[in-house]
């Protein structure tokens, strides 16, 4: 647990879903939501293919907006409020896919995400380059012929080039080797330690995810079905037999 969580005195959560549905057409993705993550958290969100988790991520940011409850920033209502201000808020997200602009150079995307907000790239470029030293190396070269790894970690470097106080991040291991994997993880771990930047997770490996949270969620079929620590959720059988292949 980071430093900056440990020593917070108690106060209202940084985020807030409260009874939040969302759908694409007929199609219900998220039914009745409510989640919270507090400040200088790790939180995630664990569930199989299609239980909803990236559609609550993506939520968040107003696409799929919510049909029904209400999604709080800092206390601040942000449910009907524009894409670019719920950036603007103090909200980054690193995408599923990585979504980097491949014809740009490593810096050249990094310096994209500060322009975007209007902010001094500098301090951004040197957290980037300590938390991932690859990137220092390729600074240079194009986003495109980085390894699927090296292009992760330009996707959560450039989500933090805006300065955020929450960031969203969206199966950050996908298709990645274990030891890179390993790597990223450290990172985000580091990251929240050393900064106490809040972190909600979403991740179908569930082991890595769950040992690196706070807390957790289990999302079934768009409803959230079980919450507690990392530790405890590791502990439940039903999550051993459906998420980690152990009993």
């Amino acid at each position: 647990m980071s430093a900056a969580l440990q020593n917070r005195a108690p106060s209202a959560a940084m985020l807030r879903l409260e009874g939040v549905t969302a759908a694409y057409g007929a199609v219900e993705a998220l039914r009745d939501v409510s989640v919270h993550v507090d400040p200088g958290e790790i939180v995630t969100l664990i569930g199989a293919n299609g239980a909803g988790k990236s559609t609550l991520l993506m939520t968040i940011f107003g696409s799929p907006r919510a049909r029904t409850g209400r999604i709080l920033f800092e206390g601040r209502d942000i449910t009907g409020m524009p894409m670019h201000e719920i950036a603007r808020a103090g909200i980054a997200q690193s995408p599923e896919g990585r979504r980097i602009f491949p014809r740009m150079t490593v810096r050249e995307n990094l310096l994209m995400g500060a322009q975007s907000f209007g902010v001094d790239p500098a301090p951004g470029l040197e957290q980037a380059f300590t938390l991932f030293p690859r990137l220092k190396e390729r600074e240079a070269q194009r986003g495109g012929t980085l390894s699927g790894g090296e292009q992760q970690m330009l996707a959560i470097a450039r989500a933090l080039m805006s300065k955020p106080r929450l960031l969203l991040l969206d199966e950050p291991s996908l298709g990645l080797a274990p030891l890179v994997v390993r790597g990223i993880f450290s990172a985000i771990r580091r990251l929240n330690a050393e900064t106490g930047l809040t972190v909600l997770l979403v991740e179908q490996n569930a082991n890595q995810a769950l040992r690196l949270a706070h807390r957790g969620y289990v999302l079934v079929n768009g409803r959230t079905t079980l919450e507690g620590t990392g530790a405890e959720l590791l502990a439940r059988p039903e999550v051993r037999d459906a998420y980690l292949g152990t009993h």
